[in-house]
């Protein structure tokens, strides 16, 4: 097939194309080709509208309309989050807020490491020998945050 050829169903790829990435979404939703589907039925429009547009002018489209597409819908998610039973569910980190861990290099100068399951992060907190049990309280740049567990009578 020519490339004039081509052109003369240019609408009908990009309707196509809308279709397929569609489809794509629905069979593994990720909530971002939804997006780029509807700059591709926007420029399969367009280019049924204005049968002239050139392949450059199209692309030009499909990334200017996909740009203002995920902005919106980015726009739209933070206004109207997904409500979800574990927020937590993807931040690692915070869910290990409260947990009890076991020191396994020296806490010294406010940084050390602390087994956690079968992992070991970085620490930082007060001072604490190895085998010493603490709290993680808070996680900030990729480090856990620790405390000394209050002492019991």
């Amino acid at each position: 097939m020519t490339l004039e050829a081509l052109a003369a169903y240019a609408g009908l790829i990009w309707v196509g194309l809308a279709i397929a990435l569609g489809l794509a979404e629905l069979a593994a939703p990720g909530v971002f080709l939804v997006f780029l589907a509807i700059a591709a039925a926007i420029t399969g429009v367009a280019t049924f509208a204005l049968p002239a547009l050139s392949p450059l002018l199209q692309l030009a489209s499909f990334a200017g309309w996909s740009a203002a597409s995920i902005a919106i819908g980015r726009r739209w998610y933070l206004d109207y989050p997904v409500a979800t039973a574990d927020p937590l569910l993807n931040d690692r980190g915070s869910r290990l807020i409260g947990d009890i861990v076991t020191v396994v290099a020296t806490i010294s100068g406010g940084e050390g490491r602390v087994r956690v399951g079968d992992g070991v992060w970085t620490a930082t907190g007060p001072d604490a020998l190895e085998g010493t049990s603490v709290q993680i309280v808070a996680v900030r740049d990729g480090k856990l945050v620790v405390e000394q567990l209050p002492k019991t009578n």
